[in-house]
Parts: structure tokens; sequence; C-alpha cells
């Protein structure tokens, strides 16, 4: 048979030795099958984490190199168990970092972009009846300078092996056994979808599923790569992420719920009215990769105006820091941090052909007593941010009025 299959394994997949044993068990029983194997394993529970609470107790403000050379090592501690947890079965394996298989990334550290991949060396060891065993996460660049692909930066990893390896499929094996209409702990009677087309996936890891890393999503989009998201602890079949089906789609408005606890909305106060002040804004924080979600311009009435936008929480401090610095540079007011806000999304493509459906969802809220403060939409998403203590009653009601039920 010898065709490709990329198996990802997350930190909660790999958290332990015995939790290293059962993923060498699946990863020799694929391999048995005829399968070449390559596996990408992030690094042990809750490593990063950690490396980056370390990180912070030495200084608070690390050099951005610095910490991608720390946390880099998680993963090389777990693809060097794994490597050994499969010799025990009489299997051949290897294991390599992101550098030594010619992951080439640029220089954007912590959120570096992957450039090209030189497979020579995993091939290589494929033709020699190898499972190559992959550190995720992590890239080079052409200074040979370690660099991490931002979190959940295995899923990419995986991915981009998967295209460059002409892969049949990449397993993305996790903690929970596919993608669900919505986080079942929050939802319960949220339940597994067997597909989904990469935009709906992709709008779902945008709006806070940690499921998968929204960018692998975009990269499995852009080249076709078909992902398949499953339980590592399970043989039953998940998630398929693929193109669109219409026939699959027919009749579905909304397809999955999610709720994003970890945003933070920055309001600058009493900015100049003038055109190029948000493109001044906006540039400085560009040039800090700092990404931002939602935007809301109040009307000027005086000359000034208020502004706020959203960011996630990793990114809080860093926004706060160049925000500051930019309003002195603008002679804007005082800079206000909220992040006692949460963001509810519904998300389907089926909302293109369904009119009304933004007005069915702020209804829903209104009916709860949940007050929207901002509002943002995409042919096929409408996300609203409400308070943080409302996120969760926001989003089991909109999963129950959807349709999204189990007993729905």
């Amino acid at each position: 048979m010898n065709k490709i299959v990329v198996q990802k394994y997350g930190g909660s997949s790999v958290a332990d030795p015995e939790c290293i044993k059962k993923v060498a068990d699946r990863v020799v029983k694929t391999r048995r099958q005829g399968y070449k194997v390559v596996v990408v394993v992030s690094a042990l529970g809750d490593t990063t984490d950690r490396l980056i609470k370390l990180a912070s107790q030495v200084n608070d403000n690390p050099s951005e190199r610095e910490l991608d050379m720390l946390v880099s090592t998680g993963e090389q501690v777990s693809v060097a168990l794994l490597a050994m947890a499969i010799h025990k079965h009489g299997v051949e394996a290897i294991s390599f970092t992101g550098a030594q298989v010619g992951i080439i990334t640029d220089a954007s550290y912590t959120q570096a972009r992957i450039i090209n991949i030189n497979t020579k060396k995993i091939e290589e060891e494929l033709k020699k009846g190898k499972v190559v065993i992959v550190a995720g996460f992590q890239g080079v660049t052409t200074d040979q300078d370690i660099t991490t692909l931002g979190r959940g930066g295995s899923n990419l990893t995986a991915v981009a092996l998967s295209k460059a390896l002409g892969a049949d499929v990449c397993e993305m094996n996790t903690d929970v056994d596919g993608v669900y209409t919505a986080d079942p702990r929050i939802v319960p009677l949220a339940h597994k979808l067997d597909w989904i087309s990469y935009d709906e996936m992709l709008e779902l890891a945008s709006l806070g599923s940690q499921i998968l890393q929204p960018r692998s999503v975009i990269f499995a989009k852009k080249f076709n790569v078909p992902i398949h998201v499953r339980s590592s602890f399970s043989a039953k079949q998940g998630t398929f992420i693929t193109k669109e089906a219409k026939a699959m789609m027919e009749g579905v408005v909304v397809s999955g719920i999610t709720c994003n606890k970890k945003e933070a909305k920055i309001t600058i106060c009493d900015a100049p009215d003038r055109p190029g002040t948000a493109a001044k804004i906006f540039k400085a924080l560009a040039v800090k990769e700092i990404n931002i979600d939602m935007i809301v311009q109040n009307v000027s009435r005086t000359g000034s105006t208020d502004l706020s936008f959203t960011v996630t929480n990793a990114n809080l401090n860093k926004t706060m820091r160049t925000t500051k610095d930019i309003v002195k540079k603008i002679g804007a007011g005082k800079v206000i941090c909220d992040d006692n806000i949460a963001k509810v999304s519904i998300v389907g493509v089926g909302m293109k052909s369904h009119p009304g459906v933004a007005a069915r969802m702020f209804e829903i809220l209104a009916k709860k007593n949940i007050n929207i403060e901002m509002i943002s939409t995409s042919e096929i998403n409408i996300s609203c941010i409400i308070r943080k203590a409302k996120a969760e009653k926001a989003a089991r009601s909109l999963h129950s009025c959807f349709g999204l039920d189990k007993k729905n």
C-alpha cells in the first residue's frame, strides 16, 4: 500500500508516560496496516504554559527570540520519548526537530510563517521503513534561529507536512472525538458533526473553538488537504474537514456555536476625528504583529471620537503598551481596558441563503436579557460581544433556538 498518513497528537494525548505508550500503540498499529507514518507531536501536557510562566519569572517582557528558543524545547522531549516507546514494539522510528527536517520559516518570532519544507530527510527515513516523528510548533530561519508557529502550531506543522509529502490524510488526534456543534463542557446537548467545510471550520477556529489553529485550516483549504479530527483514545470515526458539499448542507442554517471568553476590549477615548487617525493606530498594532478582531468607532459630535477594538488576552499586555504609545503621538485621551467580555458566535454556510438570521440571533439574546456591545458579521458568521458572566447562557440559548440540541 505504502500510502502516507500524517498523524498529529496534541499535548493532552502525550501528557504522561502511559499516554505516550498508548500513542505508540496506535502509531504502530497504523504502520503495520501498511502505511508510511509521519507523526507530529506537541509538548507534554501543559509544558508550554509552564515554560512561558518560567520566562515571566525572570523577565516580565522577555525577548521573543529567546522565548521561542525556550518553548521549543518542550516538543524535543515528547518526540524522543515517543520514538523510544515505538522502539519497544520492535518498530524502527526516528525523531527530528523542526529544524532538522527543514521546516524553514520567516523571523516573526512566536508567530512565524512557514516558507518552505525540505522533505528529503523524511522521505529517506520512510523508505527505510521507519516511523518519522517530527516536533510540531517549531521551525528555523535561514539564519538558523529557532522559531515557533504560534499556539496550536503543531496543527500547522501537520497540515504543511501533509501537503509537502502528498499524504492521503492528515489525522488530528486530540482529547475530543471530533468537531461538535458547540463546546460540550458549556452546552451539554451539543453533538458531533460527521463532516464540516473548511470555511465553517475556519470560522469556528477563529472565533474561539480550540480544536484547530486557524492558520492550519487556512493552509488546508488552500491546498485541499483532507483533515480527520478524531480521538487519540478511540478508533471511532471523528469529523472530516473538506470542501463544502452543498447536498450535505441542504437546509442547515447554523452548524455551530462558539463562546470565547479569552478576549479583551480596548477603548481609545477622545481620538481626533480626522483622516489618518485610525490608520496610525492600527498600523502601529500591525507592526507589533497584533491581530485585531472587532472594531467599532462612535459617531463624532465634538471633533473627537471613541474607538474600541478587541484582541486576544494573549496579546493584551503588548496591545496596551503599543496603544498607550500611539495615543500620546496622536493626541488622544485615555485608554480603557475591559477584559470582562466574551464573544458568542453562530456559524453556518446556510446563512448565505437564509435571510433574517441576524435578527433571530439578536431576538434570542434580547429575550434572555443579554445586552450586545459590539457586532461583526461575515457571509457565514455573526458574532456579538457581551458580558462574560452571560456567555455560557447565551451559547446554550442560541444552540437550542437554532435547532442544534441533540433532542432536536
